[in-house]
């Protein structure tokens, strides 16, 4: 896939120019290494009159099945096959998006340190993109494209076939885009509206792609006719990131309309003289305690176990003390939220050698799970019914047997104060059991004894005199490295 950039020039300002406002060279082939195949940068035609740069992306097809979402094309849940026969190779697409905004990542941020004012002036551009999937046809690409500032938007369908015009005309075009305009305003159109025709991205869509888009779109996004289609499909129909991204973008209309900074205008809480604190979540605070009781035990290899979301695993990746953390959790669906929310296939390789996400029950023995410092066990036992909680025990504290293990649970005593939370209700609707205080001592105690430990308990959360803390945490630490084992 490729699109070419061109524009004309005087011999007071010759067409070379671009070469400098794009950071490439004309005299110069260059290639560059992207994380789905290679990117090469060239220039067909460079005089004074003329000027056009290509950008032609390689798709390396086992790299994009490797590091995308793993359903199909774009994600979309196509059959296996369509991850090795698709368009990617060949017509724009997010793949080319992202190879732009790495290639040209100076010209679209408008900076050129060798000619700053040419950077700021509009040029006389034509833009050619030979092949643009153009979900909603061609008359979206002028929808799109027309309120921007061209002079023409030409978006030509491409038929089927050429041989059998009776088959009628494909869902591409073949785009031509002319007038004058910055180069970093027509590199940012592009960078936002590829993906937004393709109606597809080939990497997970996270929160910060709002930031991305807010900043691609500066300018042009907060007053675009179709600016809710374009904030709906660039962030995936994301319902949550797409609400924030249009109330952003109204916060910015109403600012330039007033004339204001978008600080002036949203200005509602004054944090200099806001002196109520809010209440800090209690997942927050439970987190907070694990990790205080971890770092206290000395412990660098970690064993999430439950690991669910990986809430806990993001948090101890935060903490270059963690060298070795493995989440294990036994439903693949959600070791999978968590590997997104870890963004694993965009860590770097140190990071990504700290992390290991595995599949795992907690009730049979795993030889995976030995030799670690710590286990956490955050909010999982009431998961389980009560006659399995043995198997855990003996898998955890018998088998695995960590220096330390921590164990959260709900207090039920302290559901009185839920006032959301029916009276002999569980706090969730998956707990088989929730313990009082005593109960939940005594089956740590029971436990630290059978299996050679020591335990402490720890309150989390507001310790209420009459009921206690909603969280309760025991601390267990092992005697010695040769106590003796307990049996199941």
């Amino acid at each position: 896939m490729f699109l070419t950039i061109s524009t004309t020039g005087t011999p007071e300002r010759p067409a070379t120019d671009l070469g400098f406002l794009l950071h490439k060279h004309p005299d110069n082939a260059q290639t560059f290494s992207t994380s789905h195949g290679t990117a090469h940068v060239l220039y067909p035609e460079a005089s004074v009159e003329r000027c056009t740069a290509v950008l032609l992306l390689e798709v390396d097809p086992v790299a994009l099945v490797r590091r995308g979402k793993g359903k199909g094309r774009g994600g979309a849940p196509d059959s296996a096959l369509a991850q090795y026969v698709n368009d990617r190779p060949y017509a724009a697409s997010s793949l080319l998006a992202v190879a732009l905004a790495t290639v040209f990542k100076s010209a679209l941020r408008g900076a050129c340190k060798a000619m700053p004012e040419r950077a700021t002036e509009p040029l006389p551009l034509r833009i050619e993109v030979p092949a643009l999937p153009a979900r909603g046809g061609a008359q979206l690409v002028r929808a799109l494209f027309g309120p921007l500032g061209w002079d023409t938007v030409d978006a030509e369908p491409v038929p089927l076939d050429s041989a059998f015009p009776e088959w009628g005309d494909s869902r591409y075009v073949r785009l031509v885009l002319e007038g004058k305009l910055r180069l970093a305003d027509a590199l940012n159109h592009l960078y936002v509206l590829l993906p937004v025709l393709d109606d597809a991205k080939h990497y997970w869509v996270a929160p910060d792609e709002v930031d991305k888009l807010l900043r691609a779109g500066d300018g042009w996004l907060a007053d675009h006719p179709e600016q809710k289609l374009i904030t709906s499909r660039y962030l995936s129909r994301r319902w949550g990131l797409t609400r924030e991204a249009m109330e952003r973008l109204e916060l910015v209309r109403l600012a330039e309309s007033d004339g204001l900074d978008v600080d002036d205008v949203d200005n509602a809480v004054d944090e200099t003289t806001d002196t109520e604190e809010r209440p800090v979540p209690l997942a927050e605070q439970r987190r907070e305690a694990i990790l205080a009781a971890l770092r206290a035990a000395d412990a660098t290899r970690v064993l999430d176990l439950g690991c669910g979301q990986g809430q806990l695993v993001q948090a101890l990746l935060k903490d270059v003390r963690f060298t070795d953390i493995v989440g294990v959790d036994v439903s693949v669906r959600a070791l999978t939220v968590a590997g997104r929310r870890l963004k694993l296939e965009r860590l770097g390789e140190r990071q990504a050698g700290r992390v290991k996400l595995i599949q795992g029950s907690l009730t049979y023995t795993d030889k995976r799970l030995t030799g670690y410092d710590a286990a956490v066990l955050s909010e999982v036992i009431e998961h389980l019914d009560l006659p399995r909680l043995p198997a855990l025990e003996y898998a955890v504290f018998g088998s695995a047997r960590p220096r330390t293990v921590l164990v959260t649970t709900p207090n039920v005593e302290y559901n009185v104060r839920w006032e959301s939370l029916p009276a002999g209700h569980v706090r969730h609707g998956d707990h088989r059991f929730e313990w009082t205080r005593e109960e939940f001592r005594g089956w740590a105690v029971r436990v630290a004894e059978q299996y050679g430990y020591g335990v402490e308990f720890t309150p989390i959360g507001p310790d209420d005199p009459e009921v206690g803390p909603p969280t309760q945490m025991a601390v267990f630490t092992q005697h010695t490295p040769t106590a003796k084992e307990g049996t199941a």
